[in-house]
């Protein structure tokens, strides 16, 4: 047998033989300062809670709960041995009643404030199944979204073909459409799923009068009484979200004769087209430059997602053929001032409304006007839109829209990325209602009377530690040829923040080879100037010295919601959905 036969045959053999995961070092320490004689007592468990787990509130009945969740797996023996030996601790830590955010908070931040005060699960076209340009529209990525905890839905409504009813459709494109009463059905029946708290419709609208009347009809028919409409004025103040649980919210432009719309859209824009740079070129860069994959030739920017919204509002004469009925079912109004960038972000006193920008325009205005912008997010609300060459269905950095305040960072939920996991893992915060409560800085000025600057150099708050003890389940949830055919694989984590500038970074642990149990061992700091916007990126690679590197599971957490002490971490795959068995070993601390 030649050495190149033996060494296959050798990889082979190796590669069905998986090591029983065993604590590190670290761990064994730790148990055994808080055991005695090899046995870990409730009573030690509970101190071991609060004095390393930093659960300060922790109880004995706590502890015990983590005892009986335990005492399932008959093989450990608990209350034989009226303790938890080094194999039940371990068990515990690494286990599902362990995870890095406290799910038992639920919904904890105040719901009171006016709807302005949050950052709101956003999606952006969210009918399409794929790219902009020819995938089928459907009510499934509806569902499928508000599954997930989206509040803001937006429907592109446009005439049928035979122009006496209403389908949601791509405008222009060679998308398939669908009727919009099968989505205002579907947003009916699932809205309330994930949460109870208010969903938006945002509506793109290219009707004729005689249309938005059918809408008006529909909308009224299909949600009755969950509908809120406070009439056709606008309002003073937004409501709370908590006032509004279990309501729909319909927000769009006041309507214009669609023909007149069309045509002055088409003579802005013309018919350009190009090419966006895609979620994963921009991450797969790492660059800390928030603006690092942008366009900046606006001239390139095709807009047809959102043919209304560079528009200036109608003049009377549109007015006059407007559907009342339809006006009226208005709840957030939309739309754009005349003149430029100033008269769009001045904030009335009286009145408050809905402005929408590109993620480019959002750039290009933040980079003379950012005090402006946060001031005018203080009361009203901004929505981000991508950018209209995004035909890939790729996304942007939402943080730039949330430091300057941004409300509704709209985002395709079909464009699975980088960026689409920040997403995740921000409106994995609050229990996950798919509200959260802006930072204090972004609601109202300091004590010296200044709106945040978010281009303002900031001294650090507090210092991140994150140590990667090691990962496991990939055994069980991939293929045993899935990473390599001869071998085991040869995985490396990657550790970082995304937020301002100044705190984003990315940070690696070496590779390790031929193992399905990683045991990194491996400390990071983050100084962080604005924890409160930042998020913790995880991900875990396996290593291919010919090919791209083999993707083996991420997640997202927002910083500001992490527990402290030892975690485990369970790991998403590309589409956010998580593995069964994947998971890290991790602890966090502040400093």
């Amino acid at each position: 047998m030649s050495k190149q036969t033996y060494r296959v045959c050798f990889c082979f053999r190796r590669r069905f033989k998986l090591a029983v995961a065993e604590a590190p070092e670290e761990i064994k320490a730790l148990f055994d300062q808080y055991s005695e004689n090899g046995i870990m007592s409730v009573h030690n468990l509970h101190r071991f809670l609060v004095e390393i787990q930093k659960q300060d509130k922790a109880t004995i009945e706590e502890a015990q709960a983590i005892f009986d969740h335990l005492n399932q797996f008959k093989h450990l023996n608990i209350f034989h041995r009226k303790g938890l030996d080094i194999e039940a601790f371990f068990k515990y830590l690494f286990g599902d009643i362990n995870p890095p955010l406290d799910v038992k908070r639920g919904v904890h931040h105040d719901m009171n404030a006016p709807v302005s005060h949050y950052f709101i699960y956003t999606g952006h076209n969210s009918y399409l199944t794929g790219n902009q340009l020819s995938s089928d529209c459907s009510d499934v990525p509806i569902i499928q979204a508000l599954n997930r905890g989206v509040r803001v839905i937006e429907l592109d409504i446009w005439p049928n073909s035979s122009k006496d009813g209403v389908d949601v459709l791509h405008g222009r494109t060679l998308t398939t459409p669908v009727e919009l009463i099968k989505c205002l059905r579907s947003i009916k029946q699932h809205a309330f799923t994930a949460s109870e708290y208010p969903v938006v419709i945002t509506l793109e609208d290219h009707l004729t009068p005689d249309l938005q009347a059918k809408v008006a009809e529909m909308i009224t028919q299909t949600f009755g009484d969950i509908l809120f409409t406070p009439g056709s004025e606008c309002l003073s103040e937004f409501p709370s979200p908590e006032s509004l649980k279990k309501r729909i919210i319909i927000s769009t432009k006041p309507p214009k004769e669609y023909l007149e719309a069309k045509e002055t859209k088409e003579r802005e824009n013309g018919s350009q087209s190009g090419k966006g740079a895609s979620d994963e070129e921009a991450w797969g860069k790492e660059v800390s430059d928030l603006k690092g994959h942008a366009m900046t030739d606006e001239k390139n920017e095709l807009d047809d997602d959102n043919i209304d919204e560079d528009l200036p509002e109608g003049d009377n004469k549109s007015q006059q053929n407007v559907a009342p009925e339809y006006k009226h079912l208005i709840a957030i109004h939309a739309g754009k001032p005349k003149g430029g960038l100033e008269e769009c972000l001045k904030v009335d006193p009286d009145k408050v409304r809905r402005l929408s920008l590109s993620e480019q325009q959002l750039e290009k205005a933040a980079e003379t006007h950012g005090k402006e912008i946060v001031r005018f997010t203080q009361r009203n609300i901004l929505r981000v839109y991508p950018k209209g060459i995004r035909v890939d269905s790729s996304n942007y950095n939402p943080l730039i829209g949330w430091m300057h305040g941004a409300q509704m960072v709209a985002f395709n939920m079909q464009g699975y990325g980088r960026s689409l996991w920040l997403m995740h893992g921000m409106f994995k915060a609050n229990g996950g209602c798919g509200y959260v409560k802006k930072p204090d800085f972004l609601l109202k000025p300091n004590s010296n009377g200044e709106v945040f600057d978010p281009r303002a150099k900031l001294p650090v708050k507090t210092t991140l530690k994150v140590k990667v003890y090691m990962g496991e389940g990939w055994y069980y949830d991939f293929k045993r040829t899935h990473f390599d055919a001869y071998s085991p694989p040869d995985f490396y984590a990657r550790v970082g923040i995304a937020g301002v500038p100044a705190d984003t970074i990315m940070k690696k642990t070496k590779t390790l080879e031929d193992n399905w149990i990683p045991v990194w061992n491996e400390e990071f700091e983050f100084p962080l100037t604005v924890p409160e916007l930042a998020l913790l990126r995880i991900e875990v690679h396996e290593y291919d010295m010919s090919e791209k590197d083999d993707f083996g599971g991420q997640t997202c957490l927002p910083v500001s919601e992490i527990s402290r002490g030892i975690r485990a971490i369970p790991l998403h795959d590309q589409k956010g959905v998580k593995y069964n068995s994947v998971k890290l070993l991790m602890r966090f601390d502040f400093v």
